[in-house]
C-alpha cells in the first residue's frame, strides 16, 4: 500500500490551516452503542482486555472509521492505562467502573512510584497506534488520548468513581504538600505516555481532565492546571508541532483557564453555547465540540439543525465539529450517520 502524504483534514485544522469544511469525530465514537462493538464485548467480556489485547483494540478503534469515515480516528484504550506501569494497578469491573484495591493514601505510597517506561509496561499501545497508522493510511487523523494529572491522581486516591471528590479534596485542604508532589510525579509520567504515543504513530493527541470541572475555579487553578501546564510543557519541548486538545466535562466555570494550559484546542463541553466559548477563549484559541450528545437522540433534522448552528457560531477556521461528552449508551446508529453525513457535506 502506497503511504499518502497529504495531511489529513483534522490534522491541518489543529494546526490552524485553511480547511474547506470543519473536521469532525466523536468522543466515545467506538463502544456501546454499537452493535459490533456489543457483540466483541460478548465475547471478551474484561473491558482491560479489550483495551490491552492489542488486536481486539485495534478492531474495535477501526469500527466507527469502517462505519462513518469520521476525520479522526482515537485508538480504543482507558485513561487510567498507564498507571499500572508507575506502580498503581486496578481493576475495571462491568458496571461498576474502576476499583483500586489499595488507593494511594500516604506520601509512603507516593515515594514508591516509579517512572514510566511505555516500551517496558505498555508495550500494547505501539501496536495499536502503528497499526492504525497504517490502517487508516493518513485517509484519518490518528488521535492518542490520556488522562490529565488530577483525575488520574483522583481515581487513584478516591479508590473508585465519586460523586462529591472528599478524599482527594480532604488531602488538597490538608496535606496539599503531599497531594502536590502526587501530581507532579503524575504529570511527569502522562508526559512520557503522550511522546510515546506520539513517536508510535499518533498525530494528535487529546488530554481528558474529567473530574477537574468539579473543582473550584481557585482549586483548579491550584491542583488542576500547573499540572496540565507541566503535561504540556514537556511535551512541547520535544514534540512542538504536535497539537493537544483539552477536554473537561462541566467546564463552563474554568473555560479561560483551560486556555492557559498550553494546549492548542479547548474542547468545548455543550453547557456553553460555542459562540460564547470562542468569545471568552479569544480569537487565538481553537476550539473543538460541543453538541449536545443528546441531540442524536433527536430526529435527522434536529440533528443537521444542531450541526449548522454550532458550525456558524464556531466560525470557519480553527474548529473541530464533535460531541461536548461522549456518544451515549442506546444512541441509534443512524443517527450517527446522519451527524457524520450531515457534517462531511458542510463547506465553508
Amino acid at each position: 500500500m502506497t503511504e499518502l502524504t497529504e495531511t489529513p483534514l483534522l490534522l491541518k485544522a489543529a494546526r490552524g490551516e485553511k480547511v474547506d469544511r470543519p473536521p469532525v469525530w466523536m468522543m466515545r465514537q467506538a463502544g456501546r452503542y454499537m452493535k459490533v462493538y456489543r457483540d466483541l464485548r460478548e465475547k471478551y467480556p474484561s473491558f482491560r482486555e479489550r483495551s490491552e489485547n492489542a488486536d481486539i483494540a485495534i478492531e474495535i478503534s477501526l469500527q466507527p472509521w469502517s462505519a462513518f469515515q469520521p476525520d479522526g480516528v482515537i485508538m480504543f484504550s482507558d485513561i487510567l492505562t498507564p498507571l499500572p506501569g508507575i506502580g498503581i494497578d486496578f481493576d475495571i469491573v462491568e458496571s461498576k467502573g474502576p476499583l483500586f484495591e489499595t488507593p494511594i493514601r500516604t506520601q509512603e505510597q507516593i515515594d514508591k512510584l516509579h517512572e514510566l517506561d511505555p516500551e517496558k509496561s505498555l508495550p500494547f499501545i505501539k501496536t495499536i497506534l502503528q497499526t492504525l497508522s497504517s490502517e487508516i493510511n493518513n485517509k484519518s487523523t490518528l488521535l492518542g488520548f490520556v488522562g490529565a494529572p488530577w483525575t488520574l491522581a483522583a481515581y487513584s486516591i478516591e479508590g473508585k468513581g465519586s460523586k462529591n471528590y472528599s478524599i482527594i479534596k480532604g488531602m488538597a485542604f490538608n496535606q496539599p504538600e503531599m497531594l502536590h508532589k502526587f501530581l507532579s510525579k503524575i504529570a511527569d509520567a502522562i508526559a512520557v505516555y503522550v511522546r510515546y504515543q506520539i513517536d508510535c504513530g499518533a498525530q494528535v493527541v487529546q488530554l481528558f481532565d474529567s473530574w477537574a470541572g468539579y473543582l473550584s475555579p481557585q482549586d483548579y487553578e491550584t491542583f488542576a492546571l500547573p499540572y496540565q501546564q507541566q503535561v504540556v510543557r514537556q511535551v512541547k519541548e520535544t514534540h512542538p508541532d504536535t497539537p493537544l486538545i483539552l477536554y473537561i466535562s462541566g467546564s463552563a466555570g474554568v473555560l479561560e483557564k483551560m486556555g492557559q494550559s498550553g494546549v492548542d484546542i479547548v474542547s468545548v463541553d455543550w453547557t456553553v453555547d460555542m459562540a460564547d466559548a470562542r468569545r471568552r477563549l479569544g480569537p487565538d484559541m481553537k476550539v473543538q465540540g460541543n453538541i449536545d450528545p443528546g441531540v442524536l437522540f433527536g430526529s435527522h433534522d434536529l440533528i443537521r439543525d444542531r450541526i449548522h448552528d454550532t458550525v456558524r457560531k464556531a466560525g470557519n477556521e480553527g474548529h473541530i465539529l464533535n460531541l461536548g461528552h461522549g456518544v451515549l449508551v442506546g444512541t441509534p446508529e443512524e443517527n450517527v450517520r446522519c451527524f457524520f453525513e450531515t457534517s462531511k457535506g458542510l463547506k465553508y
